[in-house]
Formats: structure tokens, C-alpha cells, sequence
């Protein structure tokens, strides 16, 4: 009689992303996370795309679509990483999909 208790394992939610790049362009995922702040604020960060595209440019287009801040912070790990003010997760999503830098299939959405 084996008595493993296999919910007891230990989860990295964040294992699949601190790989290194699986491939480049469109084959690699792109990561949509939200972080809690203070209080009710919260933080939404983008991380993934690839470098053949302006990350200046494209946080000025999601500030402009969505009305709100962000800013592209440089990430000693994950390289350029775009922060977002507020849950934007959906319609990063969307956004990406319509302007075609990504798939529905290449991105991954994460939080609560």
C-alpha cells in the first residue's frame, strides 16, 4: 500500500516563464500578469514580446487605447517589461490579437 500525497508537491506558477526563450517572434509566449499594489491598486505587466518591435512605442499605444499610465521597465531576467496602471489583462489581449504581434494561442494570462 503506497501512500504518496501528491497535492503536497510543490507549484511554481512562474516556471514555464523563467525558461529561456523557447523560440523567437511569434513562437515564443508572450506572459500577461497582474501584481497587487496598495490597497485595491493593481499593476499590469507584459512580458514576452519580442524585440523586433518598439516597446516605447507600443506602451504609448496601450496608454492612449486604454487610458491609463505605463511605462517599459528594464527586468535583470526577463529583459524590457511592460507595466501597465490597473487590471488590463483582457485588453492586452485583445489589442495584441487585433494588431497581429501575437496569437491567441502565444499568449498566457496570469493572476487571479
Amino acid at each position: 500500500m503506497s501512500s504518496s500525497i501528491e497535492n503536497l508537491k510543490t507549484f511554481d506558477p512562474f516556471a514555464d516563464a523563467s525558461k529561456s526563450e523557447e523560440g523567437s517572434g511569434q513562437d515564443s509566449l508572450i506572459h500577461i500578469r497582474i501584481q497587487q499594489r496598495n490597497g485595491r491598486k493593481t499593476l499590469t505587466t507584459v512580458q514576452g514580446i519580442s524585440e523586433d518591435y518598439d516597446k516605447k512605442k507600443i506602451v504609448k499605444a496601450f496608454k492612449k487605447e486604454f487610458a491609463c499610465n505605463g511605462t517599459v521597465v528594464e527586468h535583470p531576467e526577463y529583459g524590457e517589461v511592460i507595466q501597465l496602471q490597473g487590471d488590463q489583462r483582457n485588453k492586452v489581449c485583445d489589442l495584441l490579437v487585433t494588431w497581429k504581434l501575437a496569437t491567441a494561442g502565444n499568449l498566457k494570462v496570469h493572476g487571479f
